[in-house]
């Protein structure tokens, strides 16, 4: 299905084009059609010469991208007097340059004709479910962010960003515990050159891999969620980290829910922001953190947990904070004080939420004041592990944590404040 034009009557300018592995003879006729019309065709060089089958019938001019491909579209789609088509990759508003282009210059600017995409090429080759297989894209991110997904018995597809992916997610795969998952890397598919070919994730060899390619993995291993509350021991930490149960109940508290950002103010380990940012793969989070061995750690932290893409790293708060983009939620586990609160609090948007973690007896103080004037939720949390004592086992309490949650309503006061 390609989107319509504005209810004006006047023809989108631009026309997003989607062309698979299988080029010209695989288009459908409106796709055909659109491009035999068309004055200028923009793309990248491996798609531009997939056209070269239609000989004569195209008589516009092409244009490759140049690098950076997203400065080059910025300006055509800037400096656009007529009518311009784009040559995208299968279906351009899935993982492509539609989306883009729409974001951009709203819907009723774009006309997308697509074309099958590979995940949908792929899942018909495997024989998997579409609607159950989780899809990632390496193409912008790390190939760490495969770790997001993968759990025993689930199926993942990962959108290659060239012909070294395979080999990433091979190596990535084997390093956390699921070296024995399935494989499978899928090259130009539904083109004459197709190829698959399939092994355990340990015994991967590496050999020369299509830059075209799909990764479908089987995943054999331990079960992972994305629920918080992973163990402590998945970060590096040297002792600076809210621990599991706690960080359980405070990213739960935080209510993570679409594309939001998160600032997360005295980061240390990064184990906050990082549970925010796999409860929900749309969310983005600014860390804030002073201390350089923190910054470096938390950084890691978040490769290795498959955020590092949506993570952004920033100095000491109450500094750094002023020219920050305004958070839709804020949490503060360290560096507490009226200045960085207040800070904070202002900086957050209408309906966002505020968490802050308290031990010290000084900073509750701050936190019961701030529950009497703005409402919301405040609570003491203790937590106790069973641990050795001699020849036996005893309760061993952590020190107490005061909490507290709220919600940013400016048109409410105290007492119609919601928690």
């Amino acid at each position: 299905m390609s989107s319509t034009p504005s209810n004006s009557g006047v023809p989108p300018r631009f026309v997003v084009v989607g062309i698979g592995a299988d080029g010209w003879r695989g288009l459908g006729d409106a796709a055909r059609d659109e491009l035999r019309g068309a004055h200028v065709i923009y793309g990248a060089r491996r798609q531009l010469a997939l056209l070269d089958d239609a000989g004569h019938e195209l008589t516009g001019t092409r244009e490759v991208w140049r690098s950076p491909m997203s400065s080059h579209l910025a300006e055509v789609l800037e400096n656009a007097t007529g009518r311009v088509h784009i040559l995208a990759s299968g279906d351009p508003m899935f993982h492509g340059v539609g989306a883009s282009i729409v974001a951009r210059v709203g819907p009723d600017q774009v006309r997308v004709v697509p074309t099958v995409s590979s995940a949908s090429l792929a899942c018909a080759r495997l024989g998997w479910d579409l609607a159950t297989t989780r899809i990632v894209s390496a193409v912008t991110a790390d190939p760490e962010v495969v770790l997001t997904e993968v759990t025993g018995g689930g199926r993942l597809l990962v959108l290659s960003r060239n012909e070294m992916t395979p080999a990433s997610v091979a190596g990535l795969l084997s390093q956390n515990g699921f070296g024995d998952s399935s494989m499978t890397v899928l090259e130009q598919l539904g083109g004459p050159d197709e190829r698959i070919r399939s092994s355990t994730a340990e015994s991967w060899a590496p050999s020369p891999v299509d830059p075209l390619n799909i990764v479908a993995v089987d995943c054999v291993g331990p079960r992972r969620s994305r629920m918080p509350g992973r163990d402590d021991d998945t970060y590096d930490h040297d002792g600076q980290i809210t621990k599991s149960t706690i960080r359980a109940i405070t990213v739960a508290a935080l209510e993570p829910a679409g594309a939001q950002l998160l600032w997360d103010i005295g980061s240390g380990s990064g184990s906050v922001a990082i549970e925010w940012l796999r409860a929900d793969d749309r969310g983005r989070a600014v860390a804030f953190e002073q201390n350089a061995d923190r910054a470096e750690r938390l950084t890691a932290n978040a490769r290795r947990h498959g955020v590092g893409h949506r993570l952004t790293l920033r100095g000491a708060a109450p500094e750094a904070l002023s020219d920050a983009p305004p958070p839709d939620a804020v949490f503060i586990g360290g560096g507490l004080d009226e200045k960085v609160l207040t800070s904070a609090w202002n900086a957050l948007r209408p309906s966002g939420r505020i968490v802050v973690n308290a031990v010290t007896v000084e900073n509750q103080e701050i936190l019961v004041r701030w529950h009497a004037e703005r409402g919301g939720t405040l609570r003491r949390l203790s937590v106790e592990t069973v641990a050795p004592l001699g020849t036996m086992s005893t309760w061993r309490p952590a020190l107490p944590i005061v909490q507290w949650a709220a919600t940013r309503d400016d048109t409410a006061d105290k007492a119609g404040s919601t928690t």
